[in-house]
């Protein structure tokens, strides 16, 4: 994590008259799935001045006052002539607010659905709203820079705008290529030591939208950019093309996935989306892919489609008034009448006082003969972060009855001969913990192998689906506690056995507390206090590379257990 700072904004000149203003958070700004490495974030907005000047993405509205008091340094709010949002939500909002008090005379600029919500707030606008509605709308701030638009729109940002100025080659993504990340590097010039934040971004918020990610990396691909402007952390310049292709690549790999989830949802107030958010992350680290609808914006057909198609469903409402959204009612009627009785379902959502959009869904469901992969999750106003974990691993928990239902279907195969030869390969037999603030995890491994002398150090493998997966990033501290021979049976017997979401491993273990957070078993033989310092993505697990921070010998005449396997296929 971060150490702990004053917030701040980080002025730059990034291209001719254009300057990036980075609202900074050192810390972990709020409780959802994105920004769980806790590497803190910045809210990027840019200021072009030319003969009119433009304001391009204004932070939420915890940075309102340090942003509009730097902002007063470069330019008298009374000369500000265009506001362009690249998406729009309640946090925004409030700095919006604040600014067309402070400049009356500013034009706004946005997309359809960002217009229909910034009426809705019923802001005090003086001037018309500009709104973009096809690619030949265009803006003129003189000296060159002439404004290129582009809707580029998904299930989570229905409203997202990109910009691109043909003066400076500068495209303004907002929330593409994107990275939760702050520090004082303003630009990728380490661009491949960034990749795993980006890619645990792109993990989190765009593989959902993996459908309408391609169309837009189609659409943005026609301006020959020199330098990506993004929402949140570092600006792309160095890597450009490289994180482009990862993109694709991304992209490309939901898209092959055998299958697949409709994720269905409302959210009134984003708590909603935040939690079918974390479904979604539990589901994709399984192996597989989610298509997510938002019921406001998508047509019955598109819903229709996903229901008749879809290897499962999951639906979330918020509850508004004592009742579900009419648009998720429309989508209840439509899976009802198209999903097969046989597909596994699944409900959630968040309510501030009763919740009866989810008991609406649920025995709907359940009088209509539909099985669910998880108890239906209700959250009360907005999601913490046990909560949240709670949310992955029923989604992960999802995702694995539908894999198990499919390998069910294939004929078993004895193993061959190159499988019997590797299940010879052992290792020993350890535990894995981890502790995150409130989360807390465990695995039991023995794909373990010393890797370094200098600095002392490791390897370890965990499955991409398992719980402890996104508690062991570069950066994060673990234990790995190794397991004697003949006393292995009780930790093997506990952390063998299949957990329900959010429960607690470590009922009935007797542990201490090691210097780092995570926990020791008491029967262990031996344990490592380790920090993450690099992992490699390999096919269906993730390649764990630690050094050793400290530890201790607990049983010197014990042997260590070692794992026998009969084949290379099974664990």
């Amino acid at each position: 994590m971060t150490d702990a700072k004053q917030r701040d904004v980080q002025v730059l000149p990034i291209a001719a008259d254009t300057l990036a203003l980075r609202s900074r958070s050192w810390n972990r700004l709020r409780f959802e799935v994105e920004y769980a490495l806790e590497k803190g974030t910045t809210a990027n907005s840019y200021l072009i001045q030319a003969d009119r000047t433009a304001l391009l993405d204004p932070p939420g509205g915890s940075f309102t006052e340090i942003f509009l008091e730097e902002l007063r340094s470069h330019i008298p709010l009374d000369q500000l002539d265009y506001i362009i949002l690249g998406h729009i939500n309640p946090n925004r909002l409030e700095t919006l607010q604040h600014l067309i008090s402070k400049a009356p005379q500013v034009t706004i600029v946005c997309s359809n659905p960002v217009a229909i919500a910034i009426q809705s707030a019923e802001l005090s606008l003086q001037m018309p709203l500009q709104i973009i509605k096809n690619a030949d709308d265009d803006l003129d701030l003189g000296q060159g820079h002439r404004l290129q638009f582009m809707t580029v729109p998904t299930p989570r940002w229905p409203g997202g705008l990109s910009t691109y100025d043909t003066g400076t080659y500068t495209l303004f993504t907002d929330k593409f290529f994107a990275a939760h990340i702050c520090s004082d590097e303003a630009y990728d010039l380490n661009w491949s030591d960034l990749l795993p934040d980006r890619r645990y971004y792109f993990d989190t918020v765009m593989a959902p939208n993996a459908k309408q990610v391609t169309t837009v990396l189609e659409k943005l691909s026609e301006f020959p950019a020199h330098l990506y402007a993004p929402g949140h952390g570092p600006m792309v310049s160095y890597g450009i093309h490289e994180l482009t292709q990862h993109y694709q690549q991304w992209c490309a790999e939901q898209k092959q996935k055998s299958l697949r989830v409709a994720l269905i949802y409302a959210s009134a107030y984003g708590n909603t989306a935040t939690i079918g958010q974390a479904i979604a992350r539990g589901i994709t680290k399984a192996g597989v892919a989610v298509e997510s609808i938002n019921a406001e914006q998508a047509p019955p057909a598109d819903i229709k489609t996903a229901a008749e198609t879809c290897a499962g469903f999951i639906i979330g409402s918020p509850t508004l008034g004592g009742h579900a959204p009419t648009q998720i009612q429309t989508a209840l009627g439509l899976l009802l009448s198209n999903a097969s009785k046989t597909k596994l379902a699944g409900v959630f959502g968040s309510y501030g006082w009763s919740g009866e959009a989810i008991d609406l869904l649920e025995s709907k469901l359940r009088d209509g003969g539909y099985s669910f992969g998880f108890e239906p999750i209700r959250v009360k106003f907005k999601p913490d972060d046990v909560t949240l974990k709670y949310c992955e691993e029923a989604g992960t928990d999802f995702a694995q009855a539908l894999k198990k239902e499919k390998r069910a279907k294939v004929p078993r195969t004895p193993a061959s001969d190159v499988e019997k030869a590797v299940g010879r390969l052992v290792g020993s037999l350890c535990v894995v913990t981890a502790k995150q603030n409130e989360v807390a995890s465990a695995m039991l491994a023995s794909w373990v192998a010393q890797a370094t002398f200098s600095p002392p150090g490791f390897t370890v493998s965990v499955a991409k689906e398992r719980a402890i997966e996104t508690l062991v990033y570069p950066g994060n501290p673990f234990v790995l506690n190794v397991l004697g021979e003949g006393k292995q049976l009780g930790a093997m017997k506990q952390f063998l056995k299949p957990f329900r979401p959010g429960e607690n491993r470590f009922e009935g273990v007797d542990v201490d507390i090691a210097n780092n957070g995570a926990y020791i078993l008491k029967e262990a033989i031996a344990y490592l206090e380790c920090t993450v310092k690099n992992r490699m993505d390999c096919g269906d697990h993730w390649v764990i590379y630690a050094t050793i921070d400290g530890g201790q010998l607990l049983d010197g005449n014990a042997k260590t257990a070692v794992h026998h396997r009969k084949t290379g296929n099974v664990y």
